[in-house]
């Protein structure tokens, strides 16, 4: 491709050659369970618990909730598959050529407040495996600043650099690390599974543990309120990937392979995942007198070989899933900003830099801010632009892309695309207000916010796409 822009082309992303897409279903469905398969999904069905749910009902919400980002995760990954475009390119004839860089970089800086929260997560396995082996060695106090002590933050960057092979050598070898890791990830939540269903004395004991909250569950009278918000963080656990879905469709041999490996790698192996996550943590009641939802905290107190298995196992899962749904993205997205500058490899390194300067232990400090701050307040953000894109790329599009006016500023599409822009931010602004109160920037908020906010992730993808469709109508 000769007749570009070099300030929107590279190689890394150009659309993808027929030598290029080699993922079948198969390996997207292995892409799917290696990303679900992680400690923060671990953690999801606990924040529903420590909300008010019983086991049955957190499960329920998860699965529906993947059940529901499945939706625009098959459609916008179309454009990916039949292109051969990443998500920064996508965003061009939505937003504009220049445009695109606003939408694509507040992607990828939700990817990097991802990143290093994984990366947290598996040094903090990394750090309970050197303990456990050496009577707590490297424990100590607290440093100034940080929070943290000395030995947790080397923990954390040493896994932190385990990263930089797979960025280095690109999304052919991320692939290769998911295919492989797959199955063993499943194996090892049966094996846990397996582990507290004899150790507790079977299902009707695990899952008989008594909860914190009144017998039946949720508390009274409160679960529509707390299933309402808690949907829309299970779908704005996935809505990042919904959206950058199409750096990885863009490799895929055909349609039908995107489409049936993400249908059968994301909803039900989350489901599965969140019910080993209440069934297992049921069974430490019984266990060891006290509900452990950390799973680095509970291999921890397994003790022996078991400890071992458990971490090095948690490490691969928080690995893989680190590799796929939060260093492509931003990858892309910082190459997007200057392709002449900045290569895909390049864009992955920014990547990790920012996961440390975020201090992601913070993000971790209570399940409510988690869940409810952090989730869903993305969700506010990522919302707003799947709308724009599903009605730009299926309503006004029709699915057909100028491959060419993509990669110059006086092709088909605007520099800056006003209707998408402006689309974006009045389909954030409504759930700005239930966001700051929630984070605790407001006292309080007429109470119409907080409800719109608990639907935040629906309220922007509607609100924004409604408003595109009728923006660009007119344009």
């Amino acid at each position: 491709m000769s007749d570009f822009d070099a300030d929107l082309w590279n190689e890394d992303l150009a659309p993808t050659t027929a030598e290029t897409r080699t993922w079948d279903w198969k390996s997207y469905a292995a892409l799917w369970v290696a990303m679900v398969v992680c400690v923060p999904t671990y953690m999801l069905a606990g924040g529903l618990v420590s909300e008010g749910m019983n086991w049955w009902q957190a499960v329920v919400t998860v699965l529906l909730g993947n059940m529901i980002v499945l939706v625009p995760m098959i459609l916008i990954g179309h454009a990916g598959a039949k292109h051969g475009i990443p998500f920064p390119v996508l965003l061009r004839s939505a937003f504009g050529t220049k445009g695109a860089r606003i939408p694509a970089l507040a992607r990828g800086l939700v990817a990097c407040g991802w990143f290093g929260i994984n990366t947290w997560v598996g040094g903090s396995a990394i750090y309970v495996i050197i303990n456990a082996l050496t009577s707590g060695v490297i424990a100590g106090s607290p440093l100034p600043f940080l929070g943290i002590d000395l030995g947790q933050f080397a923990s954390f960057i040493g896994f932190w650099a385990l990263h930089l092979y797979f960025i280095k050598n690109g999304t052919e070898s991320i692939r290769w690390l998911e295919t492989l890791a797959a199955p063993f990830l499943i194996l090892m939540g049966l094996v846990l599974l397996a582990w507290a269903y004899i150790t507790a004395g079977g299902f009707g004991e695990m899952l008989a543990a008594p909860s914190q909250f009144i017998e039946g569950g949720a508390r009274e009278g409160q679960f529509w309120t707390v299933f309402i918000a808690s949907l829309t963080a299970m779908v704005g656990f996935w809505a990042t990937m919904a959206l950058n879905i199409p750096d990885f469709t863009r490799f895929a041999k055909s349609q039908r392979d995107q489409i049936i490996g993400q249908a059968i790698g994301l909803p039900l192996p989350m489901a599965l995942f969140a019910f080993i996550s209440v069934a297992v943590t049921s069974a430490t009641v019984t266990i060891y007198g006290e509900a452990i939802w950390d799973p680095v905290a509970l291999a921890g107190r397994m003790g022996g070989l078991g400890v071992l298995v458990a971490l090095a196992a948690l490490v691969v899962a928080t690995l893989t899933t680190n590799l796929a749904a939060n260093t492509v993205a931003p990858a892309y997205g910082f190459s997007n900003l200057s392709p002449s500058k900045i290569s895909f490899t390049m864009g992955g390194y920014i990547t990790a830099g920012i996961g440390i300067a975020i201090f992601p232990w913070k993000l971790l400090e209570t399940a409510g801010g988690y869940l409810f701050v952090w989730l869903v307040g993305y969700s506010a953000l990522l919302g707003p632009i799947a709308g724009i894109l599903i009605v730009d790329y299926f309503f006004l599009r029709k699915c057909k892309l100028d491959h060419g006016s993509l990669f110059k500023h006086d092709g088909a599409y605007p520099v800056w695309n006003s209707a998408g822009l402006i689309a974006l931010v009045i389909g954030i602004s409504p759930n700005l207000p239930g966001f700051l109160h929630a984070a605790g920037a407001l006292e309080s908020v007429p109470a119409i916010f907080d409800t719109l906010y608990s639907y935040a992730w629906f309220v922007g993808l509607f609100i924004a796409g409604g408003l595109y469709w009728v923006l660009a109508k007119k344009t």
